[in-house]
């Protein structure tokens, strides 16, 4: 069976104070999931797992991330976590420190029929 893009989500999140891009790509991600109750697996007579997530975090020094920790944020289903250029960086006064943001898309794909 082919797979069926079902369900697209988006989400930002930052670190405030650590410049963490892996910090701020996990909370990206978990703003993108948090606020929805997918059932469409269900609907279609699927098992939650059966889920496959496409991720993609743009967050500056995409390097840097931490797949591993991104992909523990997933509930259900196996998933893919690919990092670009993106998000904003921005410096404290002092240049000692900075905020990073991160953007997060979260694509839902099943195999149906």
């Amino acid at each position: 069976m082919p797979l069926k893009r079902m369900v697209l989500e988006i989400g930002m999140g930052t670190d405030i104070r650590g410049a963490d891009p892996t910090k701020a790509a996990v909370r990206a991600l978990r703003d993108a999931l948090w606020h929805n109750s997918l059932s469409i697996a269900n609907a279609l007579g699927q098992d939650t797992d059966a889920m496959q997530v496409e991720v993609t975090i743009g967050v500056p020094h995409p390097e840097r991330v931490n797949k591993e920790e991104v992909l523990a944020v997933l509930p259900h289903g196996t998933g893919t976590v690919t990092c670009v250029e993106g998000g904003l960086e921005i410096p404290n006064d002092e240049g000692t420190n900075s905020t990073l943001i991160a953007s997060a898309a979260a694509v839902v794909w099943l195999d149906i029929p």
